[in-house]
């Protein structure tokens, strides 16, 4: 039976039982910030399970994206783990219970009309006090006793261990279902949780009986697929077998199941398919939270690929292979193969890059740590290499076995949990408690009435200060900055709650002897929570007052809403398809979008995207709104956007001809009172985005003026007039480039920068053309560009200053050095302080004296600048033959001048910050190396 409809008849038969289908959650849960990725079908149904949402529906089915990192080591190794898998579920909230459960079970694995599945190749598992389901399986089902398997809490309870170790909250018995393969061994294909407890504090007695039963089931597809199959791995099945192949073809290697090759072409299969969803959902390679993860996926995939002798991005190849074989499920996924193929190409550009110096860093770092007597890497120190460089475990793995050296596994272990602690990739509790989530429960969610009004009558539900309720709050002092702000919940309210980038609304709520200042408003999982300072008078529960939101804040709020969505038409129509949404920040009558795009916008084109907005507002169209199905929505145009999870009824805002977007934000009535726009600055973000900013209402019609006070601003700083700000950029930075060249090769001869002259003056357009060009050659906003600016004119006095030492340094050379060398049993020994020599001159006068046919060893030493001190040693090949060291020398003495450093045998270098102490530390280093030679 194929993967596609194994998956279909699970969701129908249970759709038979009454079930609502629900399609997947994404990837990325919105408002939970318990975990990272979906990591199980529950997890969008947590609030059905808690009751604190409406119930349409009592029983559900899905099959749900899931994504868990937990035994990523495990991926391509054993015969059933993944990154990326489906899981096939069905729940009750509070309807059915073990019973149905277990029977249907039974029913959909065993039946003829189902997956047909030889009984006798089944047994299960039940918790070691759960009698009732153990007789369910018995005398309803039928299954002979000693298939009726008990086992403890640490195997059959969820979670797993809970009654004695916790957490505290929701929990309940387990019975897994069991398939014999045919070589006697057996996997787990089903488990179903019955969620009948609320565990609280430690034991005994501690498992108190829920007042509504709940049924939470998984099954992976993958696995039940490999069953079925008759398939000695899930890569082995009709939807994987073909990626894993291509993966081979692309590797040009051949696949082989027991061997290293294969374990690499498993786990680049999984990982690239994993990296294939996540990046469709605009979930792309970064080095925080879901983006890190991403990122490691595909860098160990790109190291397996390297290990099999791939140089050159080559994975990418993999997508189009991975669309064609999940396309019957999820044909949205073509919609973004060029986005995706795209951002794992640059992945591997990047990560090919920096293996090819990891291998030179290790054997240098590693090398030292022999010369040293070390017989361990320690592991806190090899996580911190792949932290700061990007050197895969693996890696450090190999070269350690290479070089006789211990790989400290617990101390890696604990560093890489410490940083996800740190970086929040951590899991943390899944059904979090406080007074909020109280008055989730009992409220379920607030009214919102922001569409209609920007005023209201409503009634207080909830007060909460310093994370406890209060009955009534009587503090009328204002908070200080580090307190926690009073939070209030209402029973309806016109307050938008922060969400989809719009920021939350301001205002107060007032009654008879209270005004309480609504500072900001947040969204608390179907709760609308006014967060603000209790100014006047006491608020408590029940107390009726007036909702009022700060309108003229709220309209310039709706004009950069309204704006947002024709930019986001503009740049479709002009940069293309792939110009997609990934973040955006509307605030009073401004607006920050960031979109997809590998390059910076020509200078036209962006005129041309602002002149298209400006004709959407001329057109003074009208802001059509509509709530259809997302099948109609669909029909109609509307744009959606990856990574979104849309429900079944949609709101579709539709500006004239130009733009359909589905939104949950504020907008205007007609374009006209947008009054105007404008575009600041378009800048990067990251790698693959940029990030336009503008203007709209009073503030852009104001703009032109202010655009002239910053060229103005620009103007003085340089020094120019304001005609001459780009060309005079322009040859700035260019001047500093020549003059960092020039000092690298060892050259005192940088000139000066010599400014531009205007020939005109410039119209308001083409000053406001300027501004844009400088920030955007400074990659800066309107904000930023001036210090920027100031800090390449602050470059220009250190090139100066550089170029001065520089010029001190031409006593120096490599014949000059060996003339003050001394004599120590035949080896010619230099110690020098070189003055106003740079890192590349040092090096060069060591080589040169290393070609020399006598023994030598060189010690070099010089100030950079007030606060910083370089050294360099090198020794000749003879020396280093001997057992003497360059890196252990610069060790030694780096200590003596506030730094530290090493390198090769041969040659080595450190830095430190008290060139005082130069003088001192030379005589240190001269007197090391004779006693070294002594020995």
């Amino acid at each position: 039976m194929k993967t596609d409809d194994i998956r279909e008849k699970y969701l129908q038969f249970f759709q038979s039982k009454d079930h609502r289908r629900c399609d997947s959650d994404v990837l990325v849960p919105k408002d939970d910030e318990s975990v990272l990725f979906t990591p199980a079908g529950m997890n969008q149904f947590k609030d059905h399970f808690l009751g604190k949402v409406e119930l349409e529906f009592t029983r559900a089915t899905t099959c749900q994206k899931c994504f868990r990192t937990g035994d990523i080591d495990n991926v391509g190794r054993t015969a059933f783990h993944h990154t990326f898998f489906e899981m096939l579920g069905n729940f009750s909230f509070g309807d059915y219970f073990k019973k149905e459960a277990i029977l249907w079970a039974w029913e959909f694995l065993t039946g003829k009309d189902w997956l047909a599945i030889d009984p006798d190749r089944l047994f299960v598992t039940v918790y070691l006090d759960d009698d009732e389901a153990a007789d369910i399986w018995q005398h309803q089902v039928g299954l002979p006793v000693k298939r009726i398997l008990r086992k403890d809490e640490d195997e059959n309870f969820w979670p797993a261990s809970a009654p004695s170790q916790g957490p505290n909250g929701v929990c309940g018995p387990c019975s897994e279902i069991y398939y014999q393969l045919d070589d006697g061994s057996e996997v787990e294909i089903w488990n179903l949780v019955f969620t009948q407890f609320n565990r609280v504090g430690d034991p005994p007695d501690n498992l108190k009986p829920l007042p509504s039963k709940n049924i939470d089931t998984g099954m992976g597809l993958e696995r039940i697929a490999s069953v079925l199959q008759g398939v000695p791995t899930n890569y082995h099945i009709d939807s994987l077998m073909p990626i894993v192949l291509k993966a081979g073809e692309i590797c040009q290697v051949e696949y082989s199941y027991d061997s290293d090759v294969g374990r690499r072409l498993r786990r680049i299969t999984d990982h690239v398919r994993a990296a294939t969803f996540a990046i469709h959902e605009n979930v792309v390679p970064s080095n925080e939270k879901q983006g890190y993860q991403i990122r490691l996926l595909l860098r160990r995939a790109i190291l397996d690929a390297y290990q099999m002798g791939i140089r050159q991005p080559s994975l990418y190849r993999l997508v189009p292979t991975i669309i064609e074989k999940m396309s019957r499920p999820y044909p949205e996924l073509a919609d973004t193969q060029s986005s995706i193929q795209s951002e794992i190409k640059r992945e591997e550009e990047q990560y090919l890059e920096l293996l090819s110096n990891a291998v030179p860093f290790l054997e240098r770092e590693m090398g030292q740590l022999k010369e040293a007597g070390e017989s361990k890497l320690d592991g806190a120190t090899a996580f911190n290499w792949y932290q700061t460089n990007g050197i895969p475990q693996e890696l450090m793995q190999q070269m350690c076995e290479r070089l006789e050296l211990d790989f400290d596994r617990e101390g890696y272990t604990k560093a890489r949990e410490q940083h996800a602690i740190d970086s929040g990739a951590g899991q943390k509790e899944l059904f979090s408690s406080g007074p909020l989530e109280d008055l989730k429960a009992e409220l379920q969610k607030s009214e919102f009435l922001g569409y209609e009004t920007s005023e209201a009558q409503a009634t207080v539900k909830g007060i909460i200060y310093q994370n406890q309720r209060f009955t009534n709050f009587d503090q009328c002092d204002t908070p200080d900055p580090g307190n926690e702000p009073v939070l209030v919940v209402l029973d309806r309210s016109p307050f938008y709650a922060e969400s989809g980038g719009q920021v939350g609304d301001s205002g107060w709520l007032l009654a008879e002897g209270m005004r309480f200042e609504v500072l900001d408003t947040q969204k608390a999982s179907g709760l609308i929570v006014h967060q603000g300072v209790l100014r006047e008078g006491v608020l408590e529960n029940d107390l009726q007052l007036t909702a009022s939101v700060d309108f003229e804040r709220r309209e310039a709020i709706r004009r950069a809403h309204s704006a947002t969505h024709l930019l986001h038409y503009a740049l479709q129509q002009n940069v293309g398809q792939d110009a997609q949404q990934r973040g955006s920040r509307v605030q009073a009558d401004e607006l920050r979008f960031d979109f997809k795009c590998d390059a910076p916008i020509p200078a036209e084109q962006l005129r041309t995207i602002e002149s298209r907005v400006r004709e959407a507002i001329a057109a003074d169209d009208r802001v059509a709104i509509a709530q259809l199905p997302i099948a109609d929505a669909r029909k109609a145009g509307a744009m959606m956007l990856f990574g979104e999870k849309y429900p079944d009824v949609v709101r579709m805002v539709s500006i004239g001809d130009y733009s359909k977007e589905l939104c949950g934000g504020t907008h205007l009535e007609n374009m006209a009172e947008l009054e105007a726009f404008e575009l600041l600055s378009d800048e990067s973000v990251s790698a693959g985005t940029r990030r336009i900013t503008a203007i709209t209402g009073k503030r852009a019609q104001h703009y032109a003026s202010e655009l002239l006070e910053v060229l103005q601003s620009l103007a003085t700083t340089l020094g120019v007039e304001p005609a001459a700000v780009v060309p005079a950029v322009e040859s700035l930075r260019q001047y500093i480039k020549d003059a960092r060249k020039r000092l690298s090769q060892g050259s005192a001869d940088v000139g000066t920068w010599e400014k531009p002259k205007a020939s005109q003056a410039l119209s308001d357009e083409q000053a406001k053309s300027a501004v844009l060009e400088v920030c955007r050659s400074l990659n800066a906003s309107l904000e930023t560009a001036n210090q920027r600016l100031s800090g390449l004119l602050g470059e220009i006095e250190t090139i100066q200053t550089e170029a001065t030492a520089l010029q001190q340094a031409s006593q120096w050379d490599a014949d000059s050095l060996i003339e003050m060398a001394e004599d120590v049993d035949g080896v010619r020994v230099i110690v020098a302080e070189t003055a106003g020599a740079n890192n590349n001159l040092m090096r060069g006068w060591i080589d040169q004296i290393r070609k020399k046919d006598r023994p030598a060893a060189i010690f070099l030493a010089t100030a950079l600048g007030d606060a910083k001190v370089l050294l360099i040693a090198g020794l000749t090949r003879d020396l280093v033959d001997k057992g003497l060291s360059a890196g252990s020398w610069v060790k030694e003495i780096a200590p003596k001048v506030g730094g530290g450093g090493g390198g090769k045998p041969d040659l080595a270098q450190a830095g430190g910050k008290e060139p005082e102490n130069i003088k001192p530390a030379l005589e240190a280093a001269r007197q090391w190396m004779k006693s070294q030679l002594a020995n």
